[in-house]
């Protein structure tokens, strides 16, 4: 049924349970997995824009660097995961993209067959004022998305 499941992690403590359930059932499937993390671009807040966010720009390769160390530690963590259970395991940095766009991208390039990821549960103004990467998942996705809590 699942051949290839896409696990996307940013290694809080929510995601990591998304992680977990997303190994042991392609442990249970015998599924290909590929564990993704995502990196957004810098945000830059432009006053002089009337108060809108405006694209990111080069801060000299220092936040870059910073978010490549936050992704490879993630993606360690994610890999000894997989390792312990017995999962063979592809791991994945999507850097300077937005989450959903970038879960959803790699599902299609990669053929994904799922895609396993977590949600906080958020609701109403905390929602509205945070955004939900997995109500976009869900709403773009070309494949079943498995939603953990």
């Amino acid at each position: 049924m699942y051949h290839h499941i896409l696990i996307s992690t940013d290694g809080s403590e929510t995601a990591t349970k998304g992680l977990d359930h997303g190994l042991t059932l392609a442990k249970a499937l015998g599924a290909k997995v590929t564990i993704v993390t995502v990196t957004e671009p810098f945000p830059v807040y432009a006053a002089a824009a009337g108060g809108a966010w405006v694209a990111p720009v080069d801060m000299g390769g220092g936040y870059e660097e910073s978010q490549k160390e936050l992704a490879d530690g993630i993606l360690k963590a994610a890999k000894e995961a997989a390792d312990k259970i017995g999962v063979s395991a592809e791991v994945l940095h999507v850097p300077n993209g937005f989450p959903a766009e970038a879960i959803v991208e790699t599902a299609k390039t990669r053929d994904c067959s799922l895609i396993c990821m977590s949600s906080h549960g958020r609701r109403g103004l905390g929602r509205l004022l945070l955004g939900s990467q997995t109500a976009e998942v869900l709403a773009h996705s070309p494949v079943p998305v498995l939603v953990v809590r």
